[in-house]
C-alpha cells in the first residue's frame, strides 16, 4: 500500500509547487526555493508533493524534479506525483525518477493551463501502453478526465 491509500476514507493533500517555481523564475535570485517549500509542506503534514514540468519549463524545471526526488527520499511515507502529457515530456520524468504517481494530463505543449481532460474511449488506445509502462515501473497512474 502507499501512504496516500493506507488511510482509506481520509483526505490526502498533495501540494503542487508549480506557482512557487513560477515566482522563483521571474526573480533570477533562486528564491523562493521549491525544495524549501516542499520541505515546509511536508513538515506541516502534506502527504505528497506534485509538480507539472511543462515542455517550455516556464515553472518546474528538470533540475527541480531531480532536487524534489532527493528531498522526498527523506520522507518515505510521502508521495511524489509528476503530472503532464505522456505524449510529450512526462514519460521521460517517470522513467528517470519513478514517482509514486504519474498524472496524465492532455494539455498541449504551449497551453497556458490544464483546461480539459482525456476522453474515453477515444484516447484509450494511445494511453493504454503508457499506463502499462508506468505500472511496469511500479508507478500508479491517475488520469485527468473530462
Amino acid at each position: 500500500m502507499s501512504p496516500l491509500t493506507d488511510n482509506v476514507g481520509m483526505t490526502a493533500l498533495s501540494v503542487n509547487l508549480n506557482k512557487v517555481a513560477l515566482v522563483r523564475n521571474t526573480r533570477h535570485l533562486g528564491i523562493p526555493s521549491v525544495t524549501k517549500a516542499a520541505t515546509l509542506c511536508l513538515q506541516a503534514g502534506a502527504q505528497g508533493i506534485t509538480v507539472h514540468p511543462r515542455p517550455d519549463a516556464r515553472h518546474i524545471r528538470e533540475a527541480d524534479v531531480s532536487d524534489l526526488a532527493t528531498v522526498l527520499r527523506d520522507w518515505p511515507d510521502r508521495e511524489f506525483n509528476i503530472e503532464g502529457n505522456p505524449l510529450h515530456n512526462l514519460m521521460d520524468f517517470v522513467r528517470r525518477f519513478r514517482p509514486n504517481q504519474a498524472t496524465f494530463v492532455p494539455d498541449g505543449a504551449g497551453q497556458f493551463t490544464s483546461d480539459h481532460g482525456w476522453s474515453l474511449p477515444r484516447d484509450a488506445e494511445s494511453l493504454l501502453p503508457l499506463i502499462q509502462e508506468c505500472h511496469d515501473l511500479g508507478v500508479r497512474v491517475s488520469l485527468f478526465m473530462d
